[in-house]
């Protein structure tokens, strides 16, 4: 499994990432620190045999697409593990969407995630993740103390590996 991720400016970074840490100081769930997880939002997830087939798609999608703005408003579940911030389903975002599906739409060795396929995404960042209920509960009153809405900018996009997470390939946005 891939990941096709954005990834934010510095001062959206640093705020994530302290909602993070705060999560896993208050549960005692380090999951997406001790796993170095950096704050991302994926925009697909893809089945290939190795990240070469994927590669030349990842490259043409980023001379496609350019920095863009959005705004994070809201703070939700998956249950019954993961606790995430949500941004606003922009025209920016559903276009990054919208322009991998197009890229990968006719790579036969290739397969998306149906869970993230335009207009059957939900975006997402993880904040913490494989949560007890006792630690979604901790997750939660935290973030109702210190979540406030966030206007972010997405400055790269990169193609990593799950489990672990390793970074194929970053490219910086114009």
């Amino acid at each position: 499994m891939y990941l096709i991720s954005a990834y934010f400016d510095d001062k959206t970074r640093k705020v994530l990432q302290r909602y993070m840490d705060a999560i896993a100081k208050k549960t005692g769930n380090d999951y997406m620190i001790t796993h170095q997880v950096p704050p991302h939002l994926t925009i697909a997830a893809i089945e290939a045999k190795n990240s070469e087939v994927l590669l030349p798609g990842f490259r043409q999608v980023s001379e496609k697409i350019t920095e863009g703005s959005i705004t994070i408003v809201s703070v939700g579940m998956l249950l019954p593990y993961v606790l995430y911030a949500a941004p606003v389903l922009n025209e920016y975002l559903q276009n990054l969407s919208a322009c991998i599906a197009e890229v990968y739409a006719n790579v036969p060795e290739v397969s998306l995630n149906r869970y993230y396929r335009p207009m059957q995404w939900l975006p997402h960042i993880t904040l913490g993740k494989q949560l007890t209920q006792k630690q979604m509960q901790a997750a939660v009153e935290i973030m109702q103390r210190q979540f406030t809405a966030l206007e972010g900018k997405v400055t790269s996009i990169g193609l990593a590996e799950v489990n672990p997470h390793r970074d194929v390939e970053t490219i910086r946005l114009v």
